[in-house]
């Protein structure tokens, strides 16, 4: 359990990206997400694909996806 405490310590007190809290953690654009995508040659576009997420559910739309035609 002291590696985990450790570790955690490390994280919070050490790392600048989970040091900001509040407004200053707040991204309100998609700029980095976007040029990830520019990077990878926009693979969501390659394939047909559905993110399914949520807390309920995910099982019985997950099933029921193949049944749609397109």
């Amino acid at each position: 359990m002291d590696s985990y405490k450790a570790i955690l310590d490390y994280l919070y007190h050490q790392l600048p990206m989970f040091q900001r809290t509040g407004p200053p953690a707040y991204k309100s654009s998609l700029e980095n997400t976007v040029k990830l995508d520019q990077l990878y040659q926009n693979p969501h576009r390659k394939y047909r694909m559905v993110h399914v997420a949520g807390t309920n559910g995910k099982g019985s739309v997950s099933h029921m996806l193949p049944a749609i035609r397109v």
